[in-house]
């Protein structure tokens, strides 16, 4: 059971009722909500693969300026050159799918943010690394690392974490 004080300040975040909410999955140093954990299936039926959702707006915000900037065509062109990096990817790809499938199977191999092949959202890729810690998704991580040094993050990204 979500914290309703929770669920109002993802509210606020949002600017509407979330939907599915399972759990706080990342909270910012001072414990205010960053990320949730959604169910795979919203509560009228639908499906919602997307299993972490970034939901802090200064975090969403600066997503959304890392993506505008061209930095996931970047990740994805060197996800055709660098094997290794191909495999983590994978690996972080597939344990999404097991924690997702662990809740309920939506009967797809659809893991979110563009995983494995390549990287279309930096929301779900950023929320994945915030739920999960460091190493596990290197797309997320390198966001991460890229938005810790920014001194709007300050409070929001446990420093220590991405840098």
């Amino acid at each position: 059971m979500v914290d309703p004080a929770d669920l109002e300040a993802v509210a606020r975040q949002l600017g509407r009722e979330p939907r599915g909410v399972l759990a706080i999955a990342y909270r910012c140093p001072n414990g205010e909500p960053a990320v949730v954990k959604t169910s795979p299936r919203l509560p009228d039926g639908t499906p919602f693969p997307t299993l972490y959702y970034l939901t802090h707006p200064a975090l969403t915000a600066a997503a959304s300026r890392l993506e505008s900037s061209g930095l996931m065509r970047d990740m994805t062109e060197r996800l055709e050159s660098d094997p290794d990096l191909a495999a983590a990817y994978r690996r972080a790809h597939e344990s999404f799918l097991a924690e997702r499938d662990a809740i309920e199977s939506l009967g797809t191999t659809f893991s979110g943010g563009g995983m494995p092949d390549r990287v279309k959202c930096l929301h779900v890729v950023i929320a994945h690394s915030l739920a999960k810690g460091p190493g596990l998704n290197p797309f997320g991580d390198e966001a991460l690392a890229i938005l810790s040094v920014e001194p709007a993050m300050a409070g929001i990204l446990d420093k220590g974490s991405w840098t």
